[in-house]
Parts: structure tokens; C-alpha cells; sequence
């Protein structure tokens, strides 16, 4: 049987949503084995002078547990 677990992440980057997103499971991959899947829930950003300073991506990922 197999047993995966998820985690949430909030990825950051000054660039994009997707480059987020990708940051958030290349962190991921310095300490989790196994990822299997992502799953952005949400994008949310910061704002400064009428302009988008910070993206940021809110995702859940999933690894397979090792015995």
C-alpha cells in the first residue's frame, strides 16, 4: 500500500505566479523525496505604487511516504 502525505507551501518570487509556484517545489525538493503532485490553491501578490512587487503562490504538494 502506499501512503502519500501533503504539505502546504507558500512559494515567493519578484518575477511571476508560475515562477512561484516553481520555487516553492524546488524548495520542496531540498528535503522532501517522492514529489508526486502540486496543487495551487491560490495566487496572492504585493503591491507597491500601483504595481506588483512580490508574487506569491499558496499550493499543497504531495510525496509518497517511504517505509
Amino acid at each position: 500500500m502506499v501512503i502519500v502525505k501533503i504539505v502546504e507551501l507558500v512559494g515567493v518570487s519578484s518575477t511571476s505566479w508560475q515562477n512561484a509556484v516553481e520555487n516553492a517545489i524546488k524548495e520542496a525538493s531540498q528535503t522532501i523525496r517522492n514529489l508526486t503532485g502540486v496543487h495551487v490553491k491560490s495566487y496572492t501578490g504585493k503591491v507597491k505604487d500601483s504595481t506588483i512587487v512580490e508574487y506569491r503562490a499558496n499550493v499543497k504538494v504531495s510525496f509518497i511516504v517511504e517505509r
